[in-house]
């Protein structure tokens, strides 16, 4: 919400993610590190300096320790989330897409795979985001050992798309079997996340070419612009927005709500389950 959304989308994916998870009967905790100190539950003032993006580093789970160091604000990616989830005993955990590996430069891969392969936590998503190799993506991810459970759907999801042909070898319609699945992990010793994937809602998803023409037009810019680094992403959903006409931003909000939904409902039955 201080790195990938403009103002304002970000203040309304936060009021509806927290508005998702409240109507579930679980308790929203936003992530971030601020003024160095690592905090689930960001609110009042620091909240809205942080939707401001008044001087927020996106930090990354290599940077949480510089960060303390040197009292820095951080927006928490995906892979420092999952280790502050982890250091605080968070067990269910909602973003919009996970990060994966690039379609270019092919050796760019994202922290979060790695992450994800030692953080036990259970992690709602909407696949990897579009921009990346999907195959790629899911291939690591199996690779690294990370259990997968797609909700409504037996397919990787392709974050602004519902279908991408990538099956999975587990899926579900019910946050229960997502609970027990995600006990049994725990109980079998395996250290890492429980990945659930959902797909973007219907009424606010993008068809395949669609996305596949933005992401393409995008990674040319990002090429001629010579964009490296972590500044990659949050150019390319830049770019995908404007060459969709706004729809991406759209998606990504309504995405975002879906998964703090879901999320709490898999909480509620952690919780009730012991």
């Amino acid at each position: 919400m201080a790195q990938g959304l403009p103002v304002p989308a970000n203040r309304e994916a936060h009021r509806l993610m927290c508005g998702a998870v409240e109507a579930h009967r679980a308790v929203p905790a936003v992530l971030a590190m601020v003024r160095g100190v690592p905090t689930a539950g960001l609110e009042g003032d620091d909240l809205a300096r942080f939707l401001r993006r008044d001087g927020i580093s996106k930090v990354s789970s290599r940077d949480l320790g510089w960060a303390a160091a040197r009292g820095l604000d951080g927006a928490t990616t995906v892979a420092a989330s999952l280790a502050l989830c982890t250091t605080a005993g968070i067990e269910v955990f909602a973003t919009g897409g996970i990060g994966g590996v690039h379609r270019e430069p092919a050796f760019d891969e994202s922290a979060d795979l790695l992450e994800l392969s030692r953080s036990p936590v259970v992690t709602v998503c909407a696949g990897a985001k579009s921009i990346l190799d999907l195959p790629a993506t899911l291939e690591r991810l199996d690779s690294y050992g990370v259990a997968i459970i797609g909700f409504g759907t037996d397919e990787f999801p392709g974050f602004f798309t519902r279908r991408t042909g990538l099956r999975l070898t587990a899926s579900t319609d019910n946050p229960t079997d997502i609970a027990r699945a995600f006990r049994a992990h725990r109980r079998l010793g395996r250290p890492g996340a429980l990945l659930v994937v959902q797909p973007p809602p219907s009424t606010s998803a993008l068809d395949e070419q669609t996305v596949t023409d933005a992401v393409s037009q995008a990674l040319a810019e990002a090429r001629a612009a010579r964009v490296t680094g972590g500044a990659v992403t949050p150019f390319l959903l830049a770019a995908v927005e404007r060459h969709t006409g706004g729809a991406s931003l759209g998606a990504n909000v309504a995405l975002l709500e879906s998964n703090a939904a879901l999320a709490a409902r898999i909480a509620v039955q952690l919780r009730e389950a012991g």
